[in-house]
């Protein structure tokens, strides 16, 4: 009996991408599920064939370098999105491919004044959203 959890424990389940996150908070057995977008960029593709020429070549690693920079904050302001829509859960579980998990609980430990929370982060596929669903009522 070891997931033994308090009523009043609020839990939730993240499941992330760079595209979105979906939110299960566990509630009395019952499950709300919540989508966020996070209206990031796409990464850059220049057009055309490769060039070579110094000014070319270098105005095209500068707007690749300014696009990396603003997706960068456009992550940041998803992920602090996602956090407040957490709310003051007690537990939160992070799942999902790639890279944006472990950005998240990242985020999470920078923020100051906030209860300790405990963070799970766990690699996953991608999953539709009653398998996410169900993934979460399994870790909890």
């Amino acid at each position: 009996m070891e997931k033994s959890s308090t009523s009043r424990e609020k839990q939730i389940g993240i499941w992330i991408d760079h595209t979105e996150a979906i939110l299960v908070f566990l509630n009395g057995g019952q499950a709300t599920v919540e989508r966020i977008d996070s209206l990031a960029e796409s990464h850059f593709r220049h057009s055309g064939g490769a060039r070579s020429g110094g000014a070319n070549v270098a105005q095209s690693v500068s707007k690749e370098q300014k696009a990396d920079e603003r997706r960068e904050h456009q992550y940041h302001r998803f992920y602090r999105q996602v956090i407040k829509e957490a709310g003051d859960a007690d537990t939160m579980f992070i799942f999902g491919p790639g890279e944006a998990k472990i950005e998240l609980a990242k985020e999470i430990k920078k923020i100051k004044g906030r209860p300790k929370r405990t963070v799970a982060v766990e690699t996953s596929d991608k999953l539709t959203e009653n398998q996410i669903v169900a993934k979460v009522k399994s870790f909890f």
